[in-house]
């Protein structure tokens, strides 16, 4: 007979899933999404702004409601299985599990790219990934002050760019002479670039604040979880849409969409538009620091994943395993940060995680049709929201590269594969906790 796995410790305040869901979407793609967003939507940039916040608020939704009806562990794989079946919760789970973990690998490289000496990335991102780890290992609540303080440094950088950006803009109102003055941005109706580069630019800026299921993944861990998950959800988003809003406004108005296009260093560059060239490594800073913050949320969240398909014997049991001191879900962890060493050490995955893009946006599907079911007693948003969710995850998906569509598919038929292998092995009652 199995002896239960001990639960997680509830000891996430509100402040606390606040910040780590800020870390999880003020990650490095604040500072970078920028230049690749108006590569394609050009001065219709925030026109895709506004149509990412909207998708990602229909999703957030989703989330935080059916986070309040299941405040378990694992988050959209738990709903997944819950509301609408096994499989769906699985390729959920999968998806998220394998796709965040190379999203990891990825993000290790990325803070080691903006801080190392050359030759020394993989040491030092291994590194990174090492220490954050071990930060989640000692406890959520260490997680959530750790994530607090970088936080807390990433928009004091970022509030910098702004100053600095708005320097640039002050004396003309119109900017450095590199693209329109703000009134003219989203002029014309549809924007010149066509609507094809608008929903591009929307899905880029999407990934890089769709970190908000992170807290519903922790939800085991949340103290009051049914009002305090959806509470730290829209609180978390609205603040980082907002940043997100002034932060493009300032880097269109300052240096224009084509040289914000084509720069490396977006921000950065919109810095030291100003004169301020002294702000350009305290901003790289910045993005690195941004993302080890993304990094150290995602190992947390995807532990708590794989914790909760081991419970369901998706994964080796194994990995149910709880520390009795730091309730921390210990083995999934060291798993899963082996797992993102290795990654780092065989390869360099920056420039092919496209199928990442492709899970996240079926991840976000599965959450909008298990929160279509819920009954309504168990609503906190009309029906409406979570089919304009899952449409908007649709029509993102179509966006995407060929490339990224493939790669998805190929690790979701892996992972079904490996399902339907397995199956005569997974016997046994759910390890409860």
């Amino acid at each position: 007979m199995s002896t239960p796995a001990p639960p997680l410790a509830r000891r996430l305040g509100l402040g606390d899933a606040i910040w780590i869901g800020l870390a999880s979407m003020i990650g490095a793609g604040v500072f970078a999404a920028l230049a690749p967003a108006a590569a394609v939507a050009g001065d219709a940039l925030l026109i895709g702004l506004v149509i990412a916040a909207a998708v990602a608020w229909a999703n957030a939704s989703s989330t935080a409601q059916l986070a309040a009806r299941y405040p378990e562990a694992g988050g959209v794989y738990r709903f997944g299985r819950e509301r609408l079946g096994e499989w769906p919760g699985f390729l959920a789970g999968w998806g998220f599990v394998v796709g965040k973990t190379a999203s990891c690998a990825a993000m290790a490289m990325t803070f080691a790219a903006y801080v190392a000496p050359a030759g020394w990335e993989r040491p030092l991102a291994i590194a990174a990934v090492a220490v954050l780890s071990g930060v989640n290992l000692l406890g959520i609540t260490r997680t959530a002050r750790t994530a607090a303080v970088i936080v807390a440094v990433v928009l004091a950088v970022l509030a910098l760019v702004v100053v600095a950006g708005t320097v640039t803009v002050a004396p003309t109102g119109s900017g450095s002479g590199a693209g329109p003055a703000v009134g003219h941005l989203g002029e014309g109706w549809p924007p010149p670039v066509g609507w094809l580069g608008v929903l591009q630019s929307a899905g880029l800026l999407f990934f890089a604040f769709a970190g908000y299921a992170r807290i519903a993944t922790l939800g085991e861990e949340v103290r009051d979880p049914a009002r305090t998950i959806p509470r730290a959800i829209g609180i978390a988003l609205a603040i980082v849409v907002g940043v997100y809003a002034i932060v493009s406004l300032v880097a269109l108005s300052a240096i224009g969409a084509s040289e914000l296009a084509a720069s490396h260093a977006p921000l950065a560059d919109v810095a030291a538009s100003s004169g301020w060239e002294w702000t350009r490594p305290i901003v790289q800073s910045g993005a690195a620091l941004a993302a080890l913050g993304a990094l150290l949320a995602l190992i947390a969240g995807i532990g708590r994943t794989a914790l909760a398909m081991a419970r369901d014997r998706e994964l080796p049991a194994a990995l149910a395993a709880v520390h009795p001191r730091s309730h921390a879900p210990w083995v999934a962890e060291v798993v899963v940060a082996i797992a993102i060493i290795v990654l780092v050490a065989a390869t360099d995955l920056r420039g092919a995680i496209g199928f990442s893009s492709f899970g996240v946006l079926v991840y976000y599907l599965v959450a909008n049709a298990a929160a279509f079911t819920q009954p309504v007693a168990e609503r906190r948003m009309p029906r409406w929201a979570s089919a304009a969710g899952a449409a908007g995850c649709v029509v993102l998906v179509a966006t995407l590269p060929a490339a990224s569509v493939i790669g998805g598919l190929v690790v979701f038929a892996l992972g079904v594969v490996s399902r339907l292998a397995t199956s005569r092995y997974r016997g046994g009652p759910r390890l409860t906790p």
